[in-house]
């Protein structure tokens, strides 16, 4: 009896951290059941960021300032959000220069700040399927097809890639819908969206399915080919009219809303782009 009671009074420490652990655990849980609901119900999310502690250097924000637009339109509170996540994802990935290429300073920033903008209403930023970023000077040849690409988005390598000439030039001229970064990170979101479970897949394809839905209305048939708003490339397949969608959302969202009021809703609430004037 008393070696019993001894056993208990020894061990006591550890009942109360099992017990602290399990209560820890259906917290979790409820919050879990919590956070979906309101998402769904609401159809935004109930937090993105819990930490913001990250930091760039002087020399890093400066890029930002100096030549990224987006960031420009950011509140202060969102450009510390925004350089919180553009650290994480520089320091979560690796980048690689091809053919002789030397990676710059400029090069990381712009690259982290086109995939991180994408992703700024989302809770999960970091593209999980990307572990590296391979840069091109300029188009590059693959034996693949037999052609010279600009960039693509390979999961089996887990690998976003390139040509740094034709990046550039999309996120630096920021009206005329074609920005090769946006295009190929949003590759890689679609492909998360069909493989995880997480918040921000299941809002992806609940607003990509709306999306599809509304294509097949006869009436946005006729419009899309009376005014020719989308590039012939966004027809291609569903996966790039999401890539070309994404470009135009990015670059002339007062033009979308404008032409394409539902649409650009749709896009608007599958990224949760609400900052910025979007």
């Amino acid at each position: 009896m008393f070696i019993i009671q001894g056993y208990a009074q020894k061990y006591e420490w550890l009942m109360y951290c099992i017990v602290g652990a399990l209560a820890l655990w259906v917290l979790y849980v409820l919050f879990r059941i919590y956070e979906n609901w309101y998402a769904n119900k609401y159809d935004r999310l109930l937090y993105r960021d819990i930490f913001i502690f990250k930091k760039l250097s002087r020399k890093q924000k400066q890029i930002l300032s100096n030549e990224f637009h987006f960031y420009t339109l950011l509140t202060a509170k969102e450009k510390r959000r925004f350089e919180h996540r553009v650290a994480t994802f520089i320091k979560d990935k690796k980048f690689v220069g091809r053919d002789d290429l030397e990676i710059t300073d400029k090069m990381i920033v712009l690259i982290a700040a086109v995939g991180c903008m994408l992703t700024f209403g989302r809770k999960h930023y970091t593209y999980k399927f990307i572990d590296h970023i391979l840069i091109y000077p300029k188009a590059y040849y693959s034996s693949a097809n037999e052609e010279y690409h600009k960039g693509e988005f390979n999961p089996r390598e887990r690998a976003l890639v390139l040509s740094w000439e034709d990046f550039e030039e999309g996120y630096r001229i920021t009206d005329d819908n074609l920005n090769l970064g946006v295009h190929e990170f949003m590759h890689a979101l679609q492909l998360g969206a069909k493989q995880s479970s997480d918040i921000d897949a299941l809002r992806f394809e609940r607003q990509f399915q709306k999306i599809l839905k509304r294509l097949t209305d006869q009436d946005l048939k006729n419009k899309l080919d009376e005014v020719t708003y989308f590039r012939a490339y966004a027809f291609t397949n569903q996966f790039e009219f999401m890539a070309v969608l994404a470009e135009y959302f990015i670059e002339s969202p007062k033009d979308f809303k404008m032409h394409f009021p539902q649409l650009y809703a749709y896009q608007k609430c599958l990224l949760n782009f609400n900052f910025a004037g979007y």
